[in-house]
């Protein structure tokens, strides 16, 4: 009924347009919408990651499990798990259907980026700051570590030692599945492109589109448009072949730029890239601005940019399939929603009812006025009583042919304390409120990570092994 009261002009635009909210739970710094599109994953500043509930703006989930600040998250393709990585050094699978921890994958280094496997959500690759990129098995309970190739591979004519000692240096600093999930995209800090099959992890093919570090690596729900954020302040976008196709020759493969974008007065540079649902469009927060940016990819021209926010703007990200794009204020920690206002058609509800511009002349009808019998009225109210009216079935939602959300959905959580939007504010009473206190609900935090020593046990205790005992006078 609510889809009816839309002008449908305003549901075939393709691009946001003006803020339409702002979500709040502690200081955001990374999110990721579902492939549903019903969700949002909030990486939060002090470990924590919070789900929102995108019809009502409210939180639905907390999962704490982290210690330190939130780096990337990545969803399952049925949205019933979400991977979490960290700075402090590990990475944790989570099943939304009761927020527990599946699995938690420690790491000898930092990580940049961890990308769920899209055909089995117990695999998952990563790239780690100055280590090997992995990709990491989680069937059992002991992780199994695959070492992914970061060398680039050159052609013949292109190889020397001076070259093998420069490549032998670099490191992976992003890596993403195909949709198809049997390549790896990974990015290095020497701009390098390399395609990796993800089941013998052979590198098929390298190509560097930019002498500067990768920063971020984005495809399109089909796979075939690929985005890429680099330090040197372009963005650029290219089309790829269909990798699964078994005539392709990796060593005839020729990758070009199809677009740059980049702003050549102000040579901002960009913090974040995104696709739109359709791939149609590149969207892109810069540094030292409150802006977001958004091209259209056909002529690649820069089409709006939307405006709104006092503060710079961080990770962006467009939902799966509606003009609805959310971005991360880095100073407030909050997440701004930009999307269409949706001016609402009330004549859907009576097909009488016509809305005008201006006033125009009623013209009466013969028997309009006339009055009727109170039994027929009577009658006309009781069958209209009669009328059932389903409020229980659910209508299809338009959702993306590569991912394909499956019957799961998050059970909704009746507690209220877990689903206030503000963490600094607590309930203690009716109408009654004060600040949390600091470490307050962190002591998940000592959990499977701080083992305590015998000295610092039996000095908690009030006793210990050494010093001189006293006797009582």
């Amino acid at each position: 009924m609510n889809l009816s009261l839309v002008d449908p002009f305003v549901l075939a635009q393709d691009c946001p347009e003006v803020i339409t909210g702002r979500l709040r739970s502690g200081h955001s710094t990374s999110i990721r919408f579902s492939h549903r599109g019903d969700l949002l994953a909030s990486g939060r500043h002090d470990g924590i990651v919070v789900v929102f509930d995108i019809e009502t703006n409210g939180v639905a989930r907390k999962l704490r499990g982290h210690t330190r600040q939130i780096q990337s998250l990545s969803w399952s393709t049925n949205d019933r798990f979400l991977l979490s990585a960290g700075q402090d050094w590990k990475c944790v699978l989570w099943d939304l259907k009761d927020g527990s921890r599946v699995r938690t994958v420690r790491f000898e280094s930092a990580i940049f980026i961890a990308e769920l496997h899209p055909k089995n959500h117990m695999m998952f690759a990563a790239a780690l700051f100055e280590d090997q990129p992995v990709l990491v098995d989680m069937s059992d309970e002991l992780p199994k570590k695959h070492t992914l190739p970061t060398t680039p591979r050159r052609p013949p004519t292109d190889k020397n030692e001076k070259k093998a000692a420069q490549d032998a240096k670099q490191t992976t600093t992003v890596t993403v599945f195909t949709p198809s999930a049997e390549h790896i995209l990974a990015g290095t800090n020497k701009g390098w492109l390399n395609i990796i099959d993800a089941r013998t992890f052979e590198l098929l093919h390298s190509y560097r589109p930019t002498n500067s570090l990768i920063v971020l690596i984005r495809m399109s729900q089909s796979g075939r448009d690929v985005v890429l954020n680099s330090s040197d302040r372009i963005i650029r976008t290219f089309v790829l072949p269909d990798l699964s196709d078994p005539k392709l020759d990796f060593n005839e493969l020729q990758l070009t730029v199809q677009h740059k974008f980049q702003d050549l007065v102000q040579r901002l540079s960009w913090n974040h890239v995104t696709f739109s649902s359709a791939g149609d469009y590149v969207a892109a927060t810069t540094y030292m601005n409150h802006h977001v940016y958004i091209w259209e990819r056909g002529q690649g021209s820069l089409v709006k940019i939307l405006e709104g926010t006092k503060e710079e703007l961080s990770v962006v990200e467009w939902h799966p399939f509606r003009p609805f794009v959310a971005a991360i204020g880095v100073d407030s920690g909050r997440v701004w929603l930009w999307s269409i206002l949706q001016p609402q058609r009330w004549s859907a509800l009576a097909p009488d009812f016509v809305e005008v511009e201006e006033n125009v002349e009623y013209i009466e009808k013969e028997d309009e006025f006339d009055i009727q019998p109170a039994e027929e009225l009577h009658k006309r109210r009781l069958d209209q009583e009669d009328e059932e009216v389903d409020v229980l079935t659910v209508d299809p939602v338009k959702t993306s042919t590569q991912h394909e959300p499956g019957e799961f959905r998050m059970p909704v959580l009746l507690d209220i304390e877990a689903s206030d939007s503000e963490d600094e504010i607590v309930a203690i009473g009716a109408g009654q409120f004060r600040r949390r206190s600091p470490g307050a609900g962190r002591e998940y935090m000592n959990d499977d990570e701080v083992s305590v020593s015998a000295d610092e046990a039996r000095r908690t205790n009030g006793t210990s092994t050494t010093g001189t005992k006293r006797r009582r006078a």
